[in-house]
């Protein structure tokens, strides 16, 4: 007879819920621990969180308790349930808050929420959260070698606002929100203080005051024609060496040319 795939399965997933099952219903709790330590050695971490669950009331209490929920938490985190695996991880510091695994520990609550931090262009609370954990993490742990991949996390982590800002910003360019647009990216100058973006930002920020002006009623144009160049001589003080300083030049050209008409003011010298 033969067998097809689905069958074989099938046979298969009946057998280990009879076999877990058969363990479950087992009254020895030694037993049962050794099952579970079983399950987990071999990656089954569906059958090892159901039989550390079981039997964590017995154990409570007890030295085989820490470990017991040290790995309950871990089966949790290797199926991929980080939401819970959080919460058990931060239970078992709470608990044993001196046990030589709490660094360890504590760090992977941190990871939690990385691992739970969505792309870009969604909702980014995990990703703050992460970002705060693994900075109290550095705080905490001085000396820990994990302090060093915390960072490069974090950096990682701040990338992906960095991208979701400028995204937003970009969109009110986009959509002829001149003047957010303008403090958009030059708040993400003060956010993204080391961002190789920075020269970008900044004449985005020029731009949309630019923009700005040009649509602005004819009394508001001469002030707000005067802004792009106060904001153009930042960028130069900021970024001499930038090889957008030409395109800010050229904004700079034309502001002039616009206040000779809508401004009585002397015109500000650019840098």
């Amino acid at each position: 007879m033969k067998f097809t795939a689905a069958v074989f399965l099938l046979i298969l997933l009946t057998s280990c819920g009879q076999s877990i099952n058969k363990v479950l219903k087992n009254p020895d709790p030694q037993y049962k621990l050794r099952m579970a330590e079983q399950y987990y050695a071999n990656k089954k971490y569906v059958q090892a969180q159901q039989v550390y669950e079981d039997i964590m009331p017995l154990f409570r209490g007890q030295p085989e308790f820490e470990d017991i929920y040290y790995k309950y938490a871990y089966t949790a985190y290797n199926q991929k349930d980080y939401l819970n695996a959080e919460n058990l991880f931060k239970g078992y510091l709470e608990i044993y808050s001196t046990s030589a695994r709490a660094e360890e520990v504590d760090y992977m609550r941190s990871y939690t929420f990385y691992m739970q931090s969505p792309k870009a262009a969604l909702d980014q609370t995990a990703t703050l959260k992460a970002i705060g954990m693994f900075q109290t993490f550095i705080n905490t742990h001085p000396g820990s070698a994990r302090n060093k991949e915390a960072t490069v996390l974090i950096d990682q982590l701040r990338q992906k606002l960095e991208v979701k800002d400028m995204k937003a910003a970009q969109l009110y360019f986009d959509i002829g929100q001149f003047r957010a647009a303008a403090v958009a990216f030059n708040t993400m100058l003060n956010q993204y203080a080391d961002t190789e973006k920075a020269d970008q930002y900044k004449l985005m920020a020029i731009k949309s005051y630019f923009r700005f002006a040009e649509m602005s009623v004819e009394e508001r144009k001469g002030e707000r024609f005067e802004k792009v160049i106060e904001e153009a001589n930042d960028f130069m003080d900021r970024f001499p060496e930038s090889p957008l300083v030409k395109e800010v030049q050229q904004f700079v050209t034309s502001s002039k040319n616009n206040l000779k008409i809508y401004s009585n003011e002397p015109v500000k010298t650019s840098t």
